[in-house]
């Protein structure tokens, strides 16, 4: 590890000047500090080669930003030539912001921006000759593009810009390159707020004064031109009846004209047109070239329609400013002015207009922002370490089938919590460190009394929600640090849900909930309110809650939990930890989250390196698509989903179980080999991470090498918080309300946690095997700790226990269904007829295609579903690892035109854990059955399709017919008889055939070996047995077949009866 620390700091430039070097990284190689700037450049990696070694090696093909790199050298020289060309109100404002001895120095991305675009509006021709900037055709005007990384000042950009258009119009009104109307257009009325500052009647209190962009004396020039801001959702036609604002979910087209929708947003301009637009985070707003029904574009499809349709509506509403009033021209500043998924061009390719760049890479090199620190190795010895992507390590290494559900986003939330508990500890413990060491310097007079912020973005609202329960204590096992609990009234962990995140970007604020968030997100990090005093709509707010209004709701806020991502704009400081639970499929949504994360606490020290520690954002810098020869076509793909509602009456439902619960009801015992020994692996699971600084400007090919020091990341500071008497009392807890909940427990809570507290000491002392610098401690998170549940849960019982399971349902997810089904596929499929879905896929040549055939003809079928995607599994342990079965079929079954319940139905050929799965099918139905809230269920399976129509047959019968009994009793009521009947010289009961096997149906029989001592009259003890058996059956309704022998033919015979029941055969106690 020392010579990991040997290497040079990645801070090499100066945030005024341009920059003067950059780090050039190629790995295994230490990193070269090369001189000049790094030229404007792009790699993309083309999708589907995204896992393991081949997305180490492939980093991409690189992509020259050639308009870029040809205006930076222009410019630079037109810079160098004292800016010839420009007017006497420009030459002024330039020579203002390049002073050297301003108290306010602008940075150098800032001024070359601003200067970028006067350039293109005003730098004598010959220095602009031959240069083109791409259309956004079909539209009327001209856009160019700013490439700032947050954090890098955009506000101050926007600033000067508007100085400079409206000075040079007042100084001579003939002049239409320049506008004295400047409209701006933000995503939010987070930044629409924040933008304010951006009108010249603020005077003393406006952005050009505060940040000195113009100078006193030209203060009064500037107050003749109007700033207009307004977030994008003003620019949609609104309904002439609505009454209160405009909100997200209501715009009807047509129901304004174009010209009452212009006045209305320039409303105070008169008729003023020919305007300047300053569009901010300009990467929403761009025009749909088609609509993309790619199964790529599905992965997000709530937050794409919701980008397609901020993109239309903002596009629009420019569009028809441009009609009205005329648009000069367009200034779109973004950190990733990229189109997004579902734009109808290749997401993540750049604006075309893109005419400057300093990206986060250069922010990072200047000092500009904070340093995110991503996973480089672990202890897994992957190429690609598990929490770089952590989503993708979950959900395509660790979650079932079932688990993963449908696409429609039924990934079981608490699934993927299973496995984020061990990376969100381990952050949350260096959080922690951080916490303290901030407390320590707050108590100095070093710092402000704030917190530092730990942040997860999660996928949707119900993960939001388990995540959250989580962090705050009340899940299953305790949180990941003690200080993100709320309590004693104060609120340390808030949950921002996609609700919440949408009534943040309106403004319209549909529950005092989300106006109370609004202002604890507004107000993270700082220790009194902006403007000394609380806004007056919160003091309306917080007359109901009885809370001190003087206090910033966000100061003490120490964790948030984020559906999706959290609003642009946001400007904490003090975020210093980020975990992402969610597909990032582009590079835009890497840069906005590790984006809320970027700005730095302090800035008159930039040589200062600060870092923000992010794990489960994979930031590629892979923007632009490559286009070289032909490319191989693809396969072709088909769309299955439900058809809804056409179809809706062949919907089939199913319960989700996640396991079984035995029923206590004496002294709980502990069937201690049947509890799997529990490995703590750190190559399954890694407990070690090295990150480092994102430095590289080739794809994600991140470097240990360098520059900057990586960080060893364990759960040392997170194992500090814990005992291990802390881990048996949680584990016995867990076991102790996992078998209180069954209603059939007769044990009360005081004297069965004691006991469970026992088997928990036992258990982490006899099986817990703790490997590398693993832990008995590190038990308590998942998913050691749902495993050691799991394992123990199944092997305690008692006495007494009832031999009857029940089934244990998934909480959050609920009952499954066809509905969710949408997935794509490019496998070969069949229309239906009787299917809620529109094909059924074949993953074979013949044999399911044979069955689904007798599925669309067979009289007893009401529906049928083939279970791809559609997230049915059935629970089985296998070799001491747990699994899960997916039969092939779910059908929903009558007799006699009657509905009488559902069947599973597997269509298997050679499987070598057919017997394992049958097992387990057998149990699931039986529990469920028992259970009985699910309706009826049977279980087929054949071994031929041909005999699919007479499966079909019997379990429409069994379904119709339900036994009135349950075997295992009649065969009790059996034994106890015939022990009564034959005394000492019945020497055993032996179960044989298909209900030892576990493979039989509803109707077969149960099949019995009488071992008596000796059986002289095989005919006559025949009749005496089975004397018992009938009787049994006419009051069970169950056939009970026994057969006597003596002990002598049941251990010697090779009679192929014998020899099955030998082996196969389970004593009747």
């Amino acid at each position: 590890m020392s010579q990991l620390h040997e290497v040079l700091e990645p801070i090499i430039c100066d945030a005024y000047q341009e920059p003067t070097h950059h780090w050039v990284i190629e790995r295994g190689r230490p990193p070269v500090k090369a001189e000049g700037r790094r030229e404007a450049c792009y790699y993309y990696r083309p999708p589907g080669r995204s896992t393991g070694a081949e997305q180490a090696d492939e980093i991409g093909t690189r992509f020259t930003l050639g308009l870029v790199n040809e205006v930076r050298k222009r410019v630079d020289a037109w810079r160098r030539a004292g800016y010839p060309g420009v007017t006497g109100a420009t030459g002024e404002l330039l020579a203002y912001w390049n002073r050297s001895d301003r108290e306010r120095r602008l940075f150098f991305c800032q001024r070359e921006a601003i200067e970028t675009v006067i350039f293109l509006v005003e730098a004598r021709e010959d220095f602009r000759q031959g240069l083109v900037v791409p259309r956004d055709e079909p539209g009327l005007f001209a856009r160019y593009a700013c490439k700032m990384a947050t954090g890098t000042g955009k506000t101050a950009v926007m600033a000067g810009l508007a100085a400079w258009s409206i000075l040079n119009k007042v100084a001579d009104r003939g002049d239409r390159r320049f506008s004295d109307l400047v409209l701006v257009v933000c995503p939010n009325v987070t930044i629409r707020d924040r933008l304010e500052e951006l009108g010249p009647e603020r005077g003393e209190g406006s952005v050009y004064r505060i940040r000195d962009i113009v100078p006193p004396h030209l203060m009064s020039d500037l107050r003749k031109g109007h700033v207009i801001v307004t977030n994008w959702h003003v620019l949609a036609p609104q309904d002439l009846n609505q009454v209160g604002g405009v909100g997200a979910k209501v715009v009807k087209r047509g129901q304004e004209s174009d010209t009452a929708v212009v006045a209305r947003i320039l409303k105070g301009a008169g008729n003023k047109g020919n305007v300047l637009v300053l569009n901010d985070e300009a990467h929403h707003a761009y025009r749909i070239r088609r609509v993309d029904d790619s199964p790529e574009a599905d992965e997000d499809d709530e937050l794409a329609e919701a980008d397609r349709r901020e993109a239309t509506v903002w596009i629009e509403g420019l569009d028809r400013i441009q009609r009205a009033r005329g648009i000069n021209f367009c200034v779109d500043l973004s950190a990733t002015p990229f189109y997004l998924l579902r734009s109808g061009t290749d997401p993540g390719r750049p604006f075309p207009w893109v005419v400057s760049d300093f990206g986060l890479i250069d922010a990072i090199e200047s000092g500009l922002v904070k340093i995110p620190q991503l996973p480089v190795q672990d202890t897994t010895g992957a190429e690609i370490p598990a929490y770089f992507n952590v989503w993708k390590w979950i959900v395509e290494q660790k979650l079932t089938a079932g688990e993963r559900g449908g696409r429609r986003g039924q990934v079981k939330p608490e699934a993927v919590l299973r496995w984020a508990q061990q990376p969100i500890a381990q952050l949350a413990g260096l959080w922690r460190q951080t916490f303290l060491e901030w407390e320590r310097e707050a108590a100095e007079g070093r710092r402000p009394p704030v917190p530092p912020v730990f942040i997860v973005v999660c996928r949707d609202t119900r993960l939001a929600k388990v995540v959250h329960e989580w962090m705050t204590g009340q899940g299953e096992t305790p949180p990941p640090v003690e200080e993100f609990r709320n309590r004693d009234g104060r609120e340390h962990t808030v949950r921002v849900d996609s609700r919440v995140v949408e009534d943040l970007a309106t403004g319209v604020a549909k529950s005092d909930e989300s106006r109370r968030l609004r202002f604890v997100l507004a107000t993270i990090g700082k220790t009194a309110w902006p403007g000394g005093a609380p806004p007056e709509e919160y003091l309306d707010l917080v007359e109901k809650m009885r809370v001190d209004a003087s206090i910033p709701p966000g100061r003490d806020v120490r964790c948030i939990v984020s559906v999706a991502m959290l609003t642009e704009g946001w400007d904490a400081t003090t975020v210093t930890h980020i975990v992402g639970l969610r597909p990032f499929e582009s590079q835009l949504l890497c840069e906005q989250v590790i984006g809320r994360g970027l700005r730095r606490s302090q800035y008159h020290d930039l040589t200062v390196e600060e870092v923000a520690k992010v794990y489960g954002v994979p930031f590629e810098l892979i923007p632009l698509k490559a286009t070289p020869g032909t490319p191989t076509p693809p396969p072709r793909v088909h769309h299955v989903y439900a058809l809804s509602p056409e179809r809706d009456h062949l919907e089939i439902r199913f319960p989700r179980v996640e396991g079984y619960t035995q029923r206590i009801s004496a002294q709980v015992q502990v069937a201690w080999d049947r509890v799997p020994p529990l490995a703590l692996d750190p190559t399954k699971v890694p407990d070690e991470t090295l990150v480092q600084a994102l430095m590289t400007d080739r794809g994600s090919e991140l470097s240990l090498l360098g520059p900057g020091k990586p960080a060893h990341v364990t759960l040392d500071a997170w194992r500090e918080t814990k005992r291990l008497q802390e881990v048996e009392f949680e584990l016995a807890r867990a076991l102790t309300r996992r078998h209180v909940g069954d209603p059939a427990c007769n044990v009360p809570v005081q004297a069965l946690f004691p006991q469970m507290l026992g088997v928990a000491r036992q258990f982490l002392r006899e099986r817990v095997q703790p490997l590398g610098h693993r832990d008995r401690r590190d038990v308590l998170l998942n998913p050691y700790f749902s495993d050691a549940v799991e394992g123990l849960g199944g092997a305690v019982g008692s006495d007494g226990a009832d031999s009857h399971e029940v089934p244990r349902y998934e909480a959050s997810r609920g009952a499954g269904s066809t509905r969710e089904v949408d997935s794509w596929t490019s496998k070969p499929v069949r229309e239906t007829q009787r299917s809620h879905l529109n094909f059924v896929v074949a993953d074979t040549e013949k044999w399911e295609q044979t069955a689904a055939f007798y599925l669309e003809t067979d009289p007893h079928v009401i529906a049928y579903v083939k279970n791809v995607n559609l997230g049915f599994a059935i629970p089985y342990g296998h070799g001491g690892v747990t699994r899960e079965y997916l039969p092939d079929f779910l059908v929903r079954v009558q007799e006699d035109g009657r509905e009488v319940g559902t069947l599973i139905l597997e269509t298997k050929g050679y499987d070598p854990l057919k017997h394992a799965k049958i097992s387990a099918a057998q149990r699931w139905v039986e529990a469920v059955n028992a259970e009985g809230s699910h309706g009826r269920w049977t279980y087929r399976i054949v071994s031929d399709p041909t005999i699919t129509p007479a499966a079909l047959a019997s379990a429409a019968r069994e379904l119709a017919n339900p036994p009135r009994t349950d075997w295992r009793a009649a065969l009790g009521e059996l034994a106890a008889a015939l022990r009564s009947l034959y005394g000492e010289r019945l020497r055993d009961l032996v179960l044989y055939g298909s209900r030892a096997r576990g493979d039989a149906g509803w109707d077969s029989d149960v099949d019995v070996l009488v071992v008596l001592d000796r059986c002289e009259d095989f005919w006559a003890e025949f009749d005496r047995i089975n004397d018992v058996a009938g009787a049994l059956f006419l009051e069970h309704g169950v056939l009970l077949s026994a057969l006597p022998t003596d002990t002598d033919e049941f251990s010697h015979s090779t009679k192929p009866l014998f020899v099955n029941a030998r082996r196969d055969g389970k004593p009747v106690a």
